[in-house]
């Protein structure tokens, strides 16, 4: 099974929780639950899958000023980001940021009628 396989279209796919010390995270998650990372440099640490290496990342630590408001970020997987930005604005919700490039794909954020905020990416 590819990774695309696995994911499905604007489902919950990944969680980034923002933390003020990415090596004392790091090491916390490591010691308390066995969570293993991909470093991807100073800012951020994916979370590999427990399930193997070929399993995609189930989330990630990003290095922030402070904690998000809220909680962990929540991350929807999408088969074509043009779409869910279109849906996204014509339900009602905003995008704040976005779309941009990252390393593995493309994203935006949005906030919901709520105020919640939420992103959306792609492997293209």
């Amino acid at each position: 099974m590819t990774h695309s396989q696995a994911r499905r279209h604007h489902a919950i796919d990944y969680l980034e929780f923002t933390v003020t010390d990415l090596d004392r995270a790091r090491r916390f998650y490591s010691e308390a639950f066995g969570w293993t990372f991909n470093d991807y440099g100073p800012r951020y640490a994916g979370i590999r899958n427990p399930e193997g290496a070929d399993a995609p990342e189930v989330g990630g630590l990003a290095l922030g000023e402070e904690v998000r408001a809220g909680g962990p970020f929540v991350l929807l997987y999408s088969t074509d980001l043009e779409q869910s930005i279109e849906a996204v604005e014509k339900s009602g919700g905003r995008v704040v940021q976005g779309p941009y490039a990252f390393p593995g794909g493309r994203r935006f954020h949005f906030t919901d009628p709520s105020g919640n905020e939420l992103g959306v990416w792609s492997e293209n």
